[in-house]
């Protein structure tokens, strides 16, 4: 069986496929097979879901899109509403077993969740029930911003109240201008009781594979 990382985010838009695929290169360069998958995607840009394209691409096996991505939507908007346009029901026993096809064909599968970890899915769940129907290590991509030491401690809070296990947590420095940015990263250093596992410095045009060099992920050998 495939080992598995769960990776979210203190919001949407906050680097989640970046640092899934940087992931996804750190592990390959350990000789790993690996696969992203991202199980509801929801915004299509000219017919691609680019999260789902660039998960493809970062993956050294070759599977079938239908097992990275069970559930697709064209706008770009929470998906429990974008599925009750198309009456569609995200049933997670779906997504539960497309993992299980992609993990006889991996070493690693890094799933990406959908928004935030609280983000609603249907009626009734949310990304929480996602990642506790997976039942991985929790891998928390900090948006560096104003407002980010909240959202990332209430993330961490929710994700071990889920009963989930807080595997690391990485710092996205996506505002340049961000001020005190080392301090605000020793905060939560202390405070996330979890491994740093790499700080993604901001660039505009930093591809994934550049992105695993900022990664360390010696220090998920524990979930391994």
């Amino acid at each position: 069986m495939a080992t598995g990382f769960f990776v979210t985010g203190t919001d949407t838009g906050i680097g989640k496929t970046t640092v899934s695929c940087a992931l996804l290169h750190a592990f390959a360069a350990q000789g790993k097979t690996v696969v992203g998958m991202k199980p509801i995607a929801a915004g299509s840009e000219n017919g691609q879901w680019m999260d789902v394209e660039h998960l493809l691409a970062a993956s050294n096996v070759n599977v079938v899109r239908q097992q990275i991505n069970p559930y697709a939507f064209d706008p770009p908007i929470s998906p429990h509403i974008a599925a009750q346009q198309t009456s569609t029901e995200i049933d997670l026993s779906v997504i539960h077993q497309s993992y299980l096809e992609l993990s006889k064909q991996a070493e690693i599968v890094i799933v990406e969740g959908v928004g935030g970890f609280l983000a609603p899915i249907n009626q009734h769940q949310t990304g929480a029930d996602l990642a506790k129907t997976l039942d991985f290590p929790v891998i928390l991509v900090v948006g560096m911003r104003l407002g980010c030491l909240n959202h990332a401690l209430l993330t961490a809070q929710a994700i071990r109240a889920a009963g989930l296990t807080l595997a690391g947590w990485v710092a996205n420095c996506m505002d340049p201008q961000m001020l005190v940015l080392t301090e605000n990263i020793a905060t939560l250093e202390q405070r996330l009781d979890c491994p740093l596992l790499g700080v993604v410095s901001f660039e505009n045009d930093m591809d994934a594979q550049k992105g695993a060099e900022f990664l360390d992920v010696a220090r998920l050998e524990n979930f391994r």
